[in-house]
């Protein structure tokens, strides 16, 4: 074998080993990379006091949503930007986060997030984008 081939197996070896012990290292921290704006918004939300609006418990009482649809909006959905990231007067931001519910009902949630808590204000249905 070549000098470049021994160099090149030696880098590989050394990019392969450094690389799983950082998997081990991060996994172990339950460290997250939430590099792309969408995952950084949900994150941030999930990670304060979420309270639900009156307005928010009354369409929640339909029983057409429940809170494990909220929950997997705010963990898999799609943060509107267009409409999103305005501040309505009281200190905080609006996000409007689109999302499914279990049985694929396209649902919109408006989501009022503060310095400590974030405020479920609206969940409206969606049309379907077929």
């Amino acid at each position: 074998m070549s000098n470049f081939t021994h160099r090149l197996a030696y880098y590989l070896f050394g990019v392969l080993g450094g690389s799983i012990i950082l998997f081990f290292i991060l996994n172990q921290k339950k460290s997250r990379c939430s590099y792309f704006p969408n995952d950084r918004v949900l994150n941030n939300i999930r990670s304060k006091s979420f309270h639900y609006s009156d307005e928010a418990s009354k369409v929640l009482a339909e029983k057409w949503i429940d809170t494990t649809d909220v929950k997997n909006t705010l963990t898999y959905g799609d943060v509107d930007f267009d409409r999103s990231n305005i501040k309505n007067g009281k200190g905080a931001k609006v996000y409007v986060i689109e999302g499914q519910t279990t049985k694929n009902q396209p649902i919109e949630l408006i989501v009022e997030n503060y310095e400590s808590r974030a405020v479920l204000k609206e969940i409206k249905k969606r049309k379907s984008k077929r």
